[in-house]
């Protein structure tokens, strides 16, 4: 947006840049200005991503980040998910592949974007311990980067650009840091102008051939917002019109937009969503309808012939086989868990969707690939025209004896409607770490979150170590 005539009167000294209004609102937010509700959701995304966090420590990809911070090292400054310490930056970046390897964290629905704000939790969480935060400083430092993530993704989707949305991500993640480092408004400034301009994606990350950088994307814009953060700490300055300047990110990447963030309040996140399957976020509403009719009718998945699911268009452009590529090849936990054709094949067979499904061993078996060939995916302009207030899908499952059964759902156990309680997200919690902590250490995990605002983050820290 160029300087107005208007604004101009305003005089120079009263003028504010669009990263200067955000970096006001950053610093002027409070734990006094969440919400009971706020409050409550917060800590449940923590649970919930840390679960996800250590039912992936044996993934491959994690492995291989290992290896690399083992051999490079780094100031033992902040924790390692699971044992051990590195710089925050690469804490930031291992611990927040943990959060996201699984596919199983939480999401947020936009008209035009899709993102996972818990993807911010790593870098907040390792600028917190940095700090000594209290846990209430780090959950508003939460707060802020769900809200600034969420409301860009609002008025500014860049996914028809070209663009992944880990580009708003550079934004939110750099100022849910600052919030938890205490910057100042004009060093906030600053890292919203580093971390925004040097952090813009291509959407090439989830089309056609998934690789492991799908869940390796976010980790990296928040490795690399801590260390804007860092630099502006220490006086580096960036870009301050980083938004409306010529060839800024509006004119470049995203299109104008308006936000008031003096209008803003810190409560977006009662508004993400939890995952009930370990799938991608808009086949849940799908996946419950399958298992729902496979219970209620009391058949198997070798027995359906064929399945044919109208959904909105969203679904069906992402993981149905739309203008981000062909579902039916599925060769990799990265393809599996972005193809509605195997998720609800999986699921019809196992009756469940969960880690195991995407063990490399499920994913090439015959029955599977099989019946993911004979999965239809439709997009459906009522569907549509309800997303994003609704997860709205239509399931008609035809068995081989000729038997067919329809199933239509609006929402699923934990979208916004529908919310997951504590009590399920802690049920999640435990299924997930298991295999990585004992029950004891998994209780005493679950109590220091639940009461996280009376206790420091170094606290929660040394029993995730």
């Amino acid at each position: 947006m160029a300087r107005t005539s208007s604004i101009a009167a305003m005089g120079e000294e009263q003028y504010q840049t669009r990263s200067e209004q955000l970096a006001s609102f950053v610093e002027r937010a409070a734990w006094e200005d969440l919400s009971p509700a706020a409050r409550e959701a917060l800590k449940i995304r923590v649970l919930d991503s840390l679960g996800c966090a250590f039912g992936a420590l044996n993934g491959l990809p994690i492995r291989l980040i290992r290896e690399n911070i083992e051999e490079f090292g780094g100031n033992p400054l902040c924790t390692l998910i699971g044992g051990g310490h590195t710089a925050p930056d690469r804490a930031a970046f291992f611990n927040g592949a943990l959060i996201r390897y699984l596919d199983f964290n939480d999401s947020y629905l936009a008209k035009g974007e899709t993102c996972h704000p818990s993807d911010n939790i790593a870098a907040v969480l390792a600028a917190s311990e940095y700090s000594l935060a209290s846990g209430r400083q780090f959950l508003t430092a939460l707060a802020v980067a769900y809200q600034v993530q969420c409301r860009l993704s609002d008025v500014a989707p860049v996914r028809a650009r070209g663009f992944d949305h880990t580009t708003q991500g550079a934004f939110a993640a750099a100022a849910g840091v600052a919030k938890a480092l205490e910057l100042s408004a004009p060093q906030i400034t600053n890292a919203l102008g580093i971390s925004g301009t040097a952090n813009n994606a291509l959407r090439v990350t989830r089309t056609g051939e998934l690789s492991h950088w799908k869940g390796l994307a976010y980790p990296n814009t928040a490795f690399d917002a801590l260390r804007a953060a860092f630099l502006a700490m220490r006086g580096i300055t960036g870009p301050r019109e980083v938004f409306e300047g010529n060839k800024g990110w509006c004119q470049t990447i995203s299109g104008d937009f308006e936000i008031d963030w003096s209008g803003e309040n810190l409560e977006r996140v009662t508004r993400t969503i939890l995952k009930k399957y370990n799938a991608e976020i808009h086949s849940q509403s799908a996946l419950e309808g399958m298992i729902e009719i496979l219970r209620e009718h009391g058949f198997t998945g070798r027995e359906i012939d064929r399945i044919r699911i109208d959904i909105f268009d969203v679904a069906h452009l992402i993981i149905g086989g739309g203008a981000e590529g062909d579902k039916t090849i599925v060769r990799t936990k990265e393809e599996a868990d972005h193809s509605l054709q195997y998720m609800v094949s999986v699921a019809a067979l196992d009756g469940q969707a969960m880690p195991e499904q995407y063990e490399p061993k499920r994913i090439a078996r015959d029955d599977v690939q099989s019946l993911l060939h004979r999965v239809t995916v439709v997009p459906d302009p009522v569907f549509s025209r309800r997303f994003p207030d609704e997860h709205a899908c239509r399931l008609a499952v035809a068995l081989k004896d000729g038997r067919t059964f329809t199933r239509e759902k609006s929402d699923y156990e934990g979208f916004h409607t529908r919310p997951m309680s504590w009590a399920k997200v802690e049920e999640k919690f435990h299924r997930l770490a298991e295999g990585a902590v004992d029950v004891f250490r998994r209780e005493e995990i679950a109590f220091a979150v639940r009461h996280l605002d009376g206790i420091s983050v170094r606290n929660l820290m040394e029993l995730l170590a």
